[in-house]
């Protein structure tokens, strides 16, 4: 799948602050107050690392404010403050270069937050080294991916406001990519890996681009990446790929273009759980978690989660569609033990 560079602007109007609090230098690991914050947009000069943001929200007024970042990440779901009152919130981002998609721009140094909602209001906000943190590794294609502009998004682009403070998302999905490729690429697969630390989960979605691999090959790559992830003491965890919104006259996915049945006839939903189940891995069957999503919303309702009105596309989500399944795999991290429930967000 090809890659989209649509350009994004973002201008945003802070709320009414309850405080302004100096800012101070952070010597390279951070810093404080609203000093480093202007037109809805704030930065830190920080160098690649995971670091621990500390928001204070709220106004002299009733607000609701989000917080997104680096390459159009959701880091903090809109969040309400009743007038008068301040409420703090904390997350954890990785912050890296690229910034976003592996094989594309550098993108801005250090960190950069915008502040979004329907009436943001932002009292304060600190940034300091994160110490002790769980990464939690992408590996996937444009489906998964930061995508650099609107109105296309990944599901990994919206996971990480599903999270607490102390785990945090390294997004190294990149467009294009198939099994064979993302092992391929030196920018890709042979950077992730020496990244992993023990105790990391690294989820895999690989399905969309693997057209012409065959069926040996494609299980053969996702073996040696399971194997890649336990060299390095990571958890891995096979993810089988979203649908696309490709009805049938009944109503139903029930075909091999929605399902992932490339052209030699390999069934990749069905390739990677026989995977998961040999080599005793997790499996998030997002394949099936999105069919019966896709299908409850029917021809009509489902076009939302996918840009089919947008650019007649019913492979890549829309920020809705992409949310949704963050969604859904922030609820399977959960059920299968693999985030303790403390550590997400819900609702």
């Amino acid at each position: 799948m090809r890659r989209f560079s649509i350009a994004v602007v973002a201008a945003v109007t802070l709320g009414t602050a309850l405080t302004s609090v100096p800012a101070h230098a952070g010597g390279g690991s951070g810093g404080r107050g609203l000093a480093h914050c202007t037109a809805g947009t704030c930065h830190f000069d920080v160098p690649p690392g995971t670091y621990d943001v500390r928001v204070t929200l709220g106004g002299k007024t009733a607000s609701s404010t989000s917080v997104s970042g680096e390459t159009r990440r959701s880091l903090l779901p809109e969040t309400a403050a009743p007038a008068g009152r301040r409420i703090t919130r904390t997350f954890t981002v990785n912050v890296r270069t690229p910034e976003g998609e592996p094989t594309g721009p550098e993108g801005t140094p250090g960190l950069d937050l915008r502040i979004g909602g329907s009436a943001p209001a932002l009292a304060d906000i600190a940034v300091t080294r994160a110490r002790h943190t769980r990464q939690i590794f992408l590996v996937g294609d444009s489906t998964v991916c930061d995508q650099p502009g609107d109105p296309y998004s990944g599901w990994g682009q919206q996971l990480p406001q599903y999270l607490r403070a102390g785990v945090s998302v390294a997004n190294y999905a990149d467009s294009g990519e198939s099994t064979v490729s993302y092992l391929g690429n030196p920018q890709l697969w042979a950077t992730v890996r020496p990244l992993i630390r023990p105790g990391d989960l690294v989820l895999v979605q690989l399905a969309h681009n693997d057209k012409t691999t065959d069926e040996a090959t494609y299980r053969a790559n996702l073996e040696t990446l399971v194997a890649g992830v336990r060299e390095r003491g990571g958890q891995p965890v096979l993810v089988t790929p979203i649908v696309r919104r490709w009805f049938n006259p009944d109503g139903t996915l029930n075909n091999g273009t929605a399902l992932l049945v490339n052209g030699l006839g390999v069934d990749h939903p069905a390739v990677t759980r026989a995977v998961a189940a040999a080599q005793d891995v997790p499996l998030i069957d997002l394949t099936a978690k999105t069919k019966a999503l896709v299908e409850s919303l029917g021809v009509e309702g489902s076009k939302a989660l996918y840009l089919t009105n947008e650019a007649r596309d019913n492979t890549h989500t829309s920020v809705r569609g992409a949310t949704a399944y963050a969604g859904l795999v922030r609820d399977e991290l959960v059920t299968r033990h693999l985030v303790p429930k403390g550590k997400v967000r819900v609702g």
